[in-house]
């Protein structure tokens, strides 16, 4: 790994998006890097209207017309995180180099994490989850989409071969972040 990567702007990010393919692990991550530092979370997931749940529990990708609303309320959130001095950490796929844009966008302290993984690792991670409206059948769908963080978006590459903990450790020292003070006994 090279030096801590930071928010495009040099300074330290004060909100972190979580991306890659379903399956990847972005929600387990995002929780515990938001416990680790102490921040806000929310899982995009939450932020989709039921149309587009539906639509993906048929079996169908969604469109970049079903993106635009969603991408657009994550960002909200991202901005009234901001707003009240809080930080926050947003799992999201963020596939596409566009959709990272809508989140980023001109936040100088938002940097992008991009929990990267080959196919089959992610593949034999999803035909064993549960309760989940992602078919393991879009996991093709989300790979071909899939356009990898370009050296001048400034992301974090994390691989998600190791175990979560790992990962987030590498993200906050990636980040050049420090882990929130525990309270009591650890």
């Amino acid at each position: 790994m090279s030096s801590p990567a930071m928010a495009r702007g040099g300074l330290a990010p004060r909100a972190i998006v979580v991306m890659g393919v379903s399956g990847s692990g972005k929600s387990t991550t995002g929780r515990r890097l938001a416990g680790a530092l102490g921040w806000s979370f929310r899982d995009a997931d939450e932020f989709h209207p039921p149309a587009n749940i539906e639509k993906m529990a048929s079996g169908r990708p969604l469109d970049d017309s079903d993106r635009a609303p969603w991408l657009a309320a994550i960002a909200a959130w991202i901005d009234q995180q901001r707003a009240a001095g809080q930080g926050a950490v947003v799992s999201c796929s963020a596939l596409k180099r566009a959709y990272r844009g809508v989140l980023v966008g001109s936040r100088p302290d938002v940097a992008v994490v991009y929990l990267k993984g080959s196919f089959p690792l992610i593949s034999d991670r999803m035909s064993r989850r549960r309760g989940h409206f992602m078919p393991p059948a879009l996991l093709k769908s989300q790979f071909d989409t899939l356009e990898e963080p370009a050296p001048d978006e400034g992301a974090l590459y994390v691989s998600v071969r190791m175990p979560p903990k790992r990962v987030v450790e590498r993200i906050v020292m990636g980040l050049g972040l420090e882990p929130a003070r525990r309270v009591g006994p650890a």
